[in-house]
């Protein structure tokens, strides 16, 4: 589950990405935060509710703000979130200690 989690979350970087090379005044944030929202609920699981960090993560306002300025600054910190998460699943991920030595 922690790779497929991963795997979503830098797929959803990359149409991030995509829609953003659209232009402002052509995407909208309401997807992208409703499905961050929503793999930070599996990550919740994944890690156990009481583990501190996961609980840093708060939900993203759904909303779509209309002045394009806004609406990427609502991109970026969306971006940011998933990289953190990304990055909270990478080091709680199990370590093999063979690999380690080799």
């Amino acid at each position: 589950m922690r790779e497929a989690l991963m795997s979503m979350l830098h797929q959803l970087l990359k149409e991030m990405d995509y829609v953003q090379s659209q232009g402002a005044g052509y995407y909208t944030c309401a997807p992208f935060a409703q499905r961050f929202n929503k793999l930070t609920v599996q990550a919740a699981t994944l890690l156990g509710k009481d583990n501190a960090l996961v609980q840093s993560f708060e939900p993203i306002d759904a909303t779509d703000p209309k002045d394009p300025a806004d609406k990427s600054k609502r991109l970026l910190g969306i971006r940011i979130e998933i990289g953190q998460l990304i990055a909270l699943l990478e080091a709680t991920a199990p370590r093999n200690p063979e690999s380690d030595n080799a």
